[in-house]
């Protein structure tokens, strides 16, 4: 196992645990206990988590995974949600997308696009991501709109004054929406609130608003709400989904497509 695949375990672990001991995670990950030990004073150096006498603690009450420690988690759903969103945008549009590792493989697979291939612009992308920017920027077919702000190094995004400045003069077509909680009652959600005020505002700009979310994010609730499910035209995620869930998301007159 490598170190990067070693410390996404370790991280998931602990968020699922709230405390790991040095021999449990030996046991779990079947390395030796001086591997954890040394793994656990690397991660406590990054702040990923608190390193306590014999173990560690998750970093917080707020403790949420970097990006980079996601990016495996239903990487396949995600690849196919992913291309199915794509599809769904159109030539010439002015097109925003939120952070997340979702919305990351929508700017990889509108990257591959054939029919995006050239063009004056062939997108307009909108994007308080940086990761997402730094993967388009290279396409001189796209035009890329990065919003300014102060970045979060959990998951690349610009948050803040700055980003809303930005995106309150910009008009998109369409917003694709990164979430960890999307429920019919409650509506899109993210852990973090400055987060979710700016894809909140991404989404007023924009004629259409599609969530790309897997299935595991359908159902549930988080702490910081973006914006009510009245306000999403679609939702694209995979075929593991709950088919009543699905059913009451079409009750509440959004389009979804399972892939």
């Amino acid at each position: 196992m490598s170190r990067d695949a070693r410390w996404k375990a370790l991280l998931e672990l602990l968020v699922e645990r709230g405390r790991l001991d040095v021999e449990e995670a030996a046991t779990v990950l079947e390395v030796s206990a001086a591997t954890i030990r040394r793994d656990f004073d690397q991660l406590a150096e990054q702040q990923m988590l608190i390193r306590t006498r014999g173990g560690a603690v998750v970093h917080g009450v707020s403790y949420e995974l970097p990006l980079r420690y996601k990016t495996a988690r239903h990487a396949s759903e995600k690849q196919r949600i992913a291309k199915a969103v794509a599809e769904l945008l159109a030539p010439g549009e002015a097109v925003g997308l939120t952070g997340g590792t979702t919305t990351t493989e929508v700017a990889r697979a509108l990257a591959v696009r054939s029919d995006l291939a050239s063009g004056s612009p062939a997108l307009t992308v909108v994007t308080n991501a940086l990761n997402i920017a730094n993967e388009l920027a290279v396409r001189p077919q796209f035009k890329i709109v990065v919003t300014g702000g102060v970045a979060r190094a959990q998951s690349y995004e610009l948050i803040g004054p700055l980003t809303d400045g930005v995106l309150s003069q910009v008009t998109l077509d369409v917003a694709v929406l990164g979430v960890v909680a999307f429920d019919v009652t409650h509506g899109a959600a993210a852990h973090d609130e400055a987060e979710a005020a700016v894809n909140r505002l991404l989404c007023e700009r924009a004629e259409r608003v599609v969530v790309a979310a897997d299935s595991s994010k359908l159902g549930r609730r988080a702490f910081a709400r973006i914006c009510a499910t009245n306000t999403i035209h679609t939702l694209v995620t995979d075929t593991a989904a709950d088919p009543q869930t699905l059913s009451r998301f079409e009750d509440a007159g959004i389009s979804v497509l399972a892939v």
